[in-house]
């Protein structure tokens, strides 16, 4: 497989505090990896050394196969990113945000109305931006970040904060480009965004990684999280493990005609965070 993002032992701090400490991962070409991890967790620091704005204190990192602190021209022009500040104009219109960002980036404006027109955007171009719904900015941030039409898009939470449908337009947003062949790197701290949009992921507490793959495997290797969620009709709700340990209990409940419902709760990415952090997933 071709590498487009890699780390290496990645570790920085600021002032005393440990930021991210000695994290490594690979991206794939054309693959969406998702960093998940709750407020605090480094995500957003990560993404600024890995598109140059931050320097690490120790490891490598890489991007399109150069070294991030040195990244020039050829490789920005390769990259997207939408950051969770959003970093819009108020006062412009929607389509006047991106003409401002297409003139820098001395892209023709031509592409912007099309541009729109994929995020369903157009019909709202000439709209102040001060006007929009947070999922609008939302969109209309992730059209300013597509416009250099690069390999790579770096999208921090890019649908916090938004309702179910406009986070389903989102996500149908995304996996269109993921079609195309752009590289998605993702940080979120919804899990089942993850688990339906990302083909890797890597779970991110204190700035370290405590574990990384494909979204069905991390549960299945923690499948002793598998629970029965027995809930009887006296309220009394129990957990027991999915297993033939638990069958002598059941068979209790079920002579006594105790149960009211059975459930059963497999392990999930919340779940495996849990349990290898001790902590509640926020």
């Amino acid at each position: 497989m071709s590498y487009v993002i890699e780390a290496e032992d990645i570790s920085l701090s600021l002032g005393k505090k440990q930021i991210l400490d000695q994290i490594s991962f690979r991206v794939g070409e054309g693959e969406i990896f998702g960093l998940l991890g709750p407020s605090g967790a480094g995500k957003t620091t990560l993404i600024k050394l890995l598109t140059g704005q931050l320097k690490q204190d120790a490891g490598y990192a890489r991007l399109l196969g150069r070294d991030t602190g040195g990244l020039g021209a050829a490789e920005h022009s390769q990259i997207g990113v939408m950051m969770d500040d959003l970093g819009l104009y108020e006062r412009l219109s929607v389509y006047d945000n991106l003409a401002f960002y297409a003139d820098i980036y001395h892209i023709s404006r031509g592409k912007i109305e099309e541009l729109l027109e994929s995020v369903g955007l157009y019909e709202a171009r000439r709209r102040a931006v001060s006007k929009l719904s947070k999922g609008m900015k939302n969109r209309l941030s992730l059209a300013r970040a597509l416009m250099r039409e690069g390999k790579i898009l770096f999208l921090d939470e890019p649908t916090s904060g938004l309702d179910p449908v406009t986070t389903r337009q989102m996500h149908e947003i995304l996996a269109g480009l993921k079609k195309k062949g752009v590289t998605i790197f993702l940080t979120t701290h919804n899990m089942y965004e993850a688990a339906s949009l990302c083909v890797r992921v890597a779970l991110l507490n204190e700035g370290k990684i405590i574990e990384q793959g494909r979204p069905g495997e991390i549960c299945r290797k923690y499948n002793d999280l598998n629970l029965l969620r027995v809930t009887l009709k006296s309220g009394e709700e129990v957990l027991l493990k999915n297993s033939p340990a638990s069958a002598l209990r059941m068979r209790e409940y079920l002579e006594q005609d105790a149960i009211w419902a059975i459930h059963s709760t497999e392990p999930t990415l919340e779940s495996v965070f849990i349990e290898l952090t001790g902590k509640e997933w926020i």
